[in-house]
């Protein structure tokens, strides 16, 4: 793929700081400013922070909204093959030309101070919904919550905090109390938060601060509930009780992320035809994803091929419990990690529904675990194991043997768009 305009000014804006995460807000203050604080101007924030089922939460929501006529922003991250999936503006992809143009105001407004490229795309990101018109803005935090560069918003008309799990401990903390905080730091005075599955350690935090600016709460187990019965979603809260299809984005999780986006749509005032197109319209790609076409399918054509960019201990424990509810067939992994990752934590709930694991090294990421790390990550964790040079060369040899396989390619969010892009021969 050559390259575009916008992924010129992305390359610049890449050195203007040399950390990757530097969580603080005062850079991002700072250009907005300098832009005319275009976050006073966006519609709706619903501002969504957690761990895990952030990015299906968002897209539940977003099809709900749709569904009930409504236009949506929506700010997610990362990417999987193109920077333009990031911004959503009225219910489609930004193009090339008004990505190039708000990226390059963004970069001369920036004068050349540093600011680290997640913080200069954000208010991008930012400005880009502010000029546009929408009903409401779905803003997902990046990393943490409290000096995430989403976290400008003074009165958002929601916030919600899905479940809280260990992950980037080196910037959030090493326990579940002090990673809920940060979380916790999306809370506004006065504004309702959602609060999906936690727990209650994280609970607790996010109660204590909820409490703290006075924003109601409306818990998981507490104020609604969700639950999978005779193969339907039943929802309830103090409005009554709601009959639905089970959601579109597979796994048991997903009841769970379906419930925050119904009670989303609830508090907003909206029907049972936007918590329908919540479940059944739903599109969330390298979330249990069913690769049926493209070139990588074509190496396994009696196979089932499936993608999960999925890659915490909670992230493993969903798909082991996913895998093991799928009708039997031989599973076989193929998995690749980044370094900052707690691959052992990962790794123990998929050993039991593993016929094999076959481990490579993320091309292109400098911060990929090199594959005979994983692999004996793997092999600690009771799985047979091998590596392959590549993704192609492991699907081509578990197909040869064990054609009628099912294989999960996992492990990174980063993977998973090496994947999609080699998959459509892009």
């Amino acid at each position: 793929m050559s390259a575009t305009g916008s992924d010129l000014i992305l390359q610049r804006m890449l050195a203007l700081h040399p950390k990757i995460i530097d969580l603080t807000l005062d850079r991002v203050w700072r250009l907005l400013d300098a832009l005319g604080n275009p976050q006073e101007a966006l519609p709706p924030v619903i501002h969504i922070a957690g761990t895990n089922g952030k990015g299906s939460t968002q897209a539940m929501i977003r099809a709900g909204l749709e569904a009930a006529g409504k236009t949506v922003h929506a700010y997610t991250s990362p990417h999987l093959v193109r920077f333009h999936e990031r911004i959503r503006l009225a219910g489609k992809l930004i193009d090339e030309d008004a990505l190039t143009a708000v990226l390059d105001e963004c970069y001369a407004a920036n004068g050349g101070v540093p600011i680290t490229y997640f913080e200069i795309t954000t208010v991008a990101a930012i400005l880009a919904m502010a000029r546009s018109p929408a009903d409401y803005t779905l803003l997902e935090v990046g990393l943490g919550g409290r000096l995430d560069a989403t976290n400008v918003v003074a009165r958002p008309a929601l916030t919600i905090i899905t479940p809280v799990s260990m992950d980037h401990e080196q910037y959030l903390g090493d326990t579940l109390a002090k990673i809920a905080g940060e979380k916790a730091g999306i809370i506004k005075r006065g504004v309702p938060v959602i609060v999906g599955p936690q727990a209650e350690d994280g609970l607790r935090v996010i109660e204590d601060r909820a409490t703290a600016l006075s924003a109601p709460v409306l818990a998981f187990g507490q104020h609604w509930h969700a639950w999978e019965e005779r193969g339907r979603l039943v929802y309830q809260d103090e409005r009554g009780l709601l009959d639905l299809p089970l959601p579109n984005l597979p796994g048991a999780h997903q009841i769970g992320n379906a419930g925050m986006a119904l009670t989303a749509l609830r508090l907003l005032g909206l029907g049972e035809n936007a918590a329908t197109g919540a479940v059944i319209r739903a599109e969330w790609p390298a979330r249990m994803q069913r690769l049926r076409e493209g070139a990588l399918a074509a190496l396994v054509p009696q196979a089932e091929l499936w993608l999960d960019g999925g890659h915490n201990p909670a992230a493993g424990e969903a798909l082991g419990a996913h895998l093991a509810r799928l009708p039997a067939r031989p599973t076989h992994l193929v998995c690749g990690m980044l370094n900052t990752k707690d691959v052992a934590g990962f790794m123990r709930p998929l050993a039991a529904q593993a016929a094999s694991l076959t481990a490579v090294s993320i091309p292109g990421e400098a911060n990929t675990l090199p594959a005979e790390t994983t692999a004996e990550a793997a092999r600690k964790a009771g799985m047979p194991t091998q590596t392959a040079a590549s993704v192609q060369d492991a699907l081509t040899a578990i197909a040869s043997r064990d054609p009628q396989a099912r294989i999960l390619i996992c492990g990174s969010l980063y993977l998973a768009g090496h994947v999609l892009r080699e998959n459509a021969g892009t």
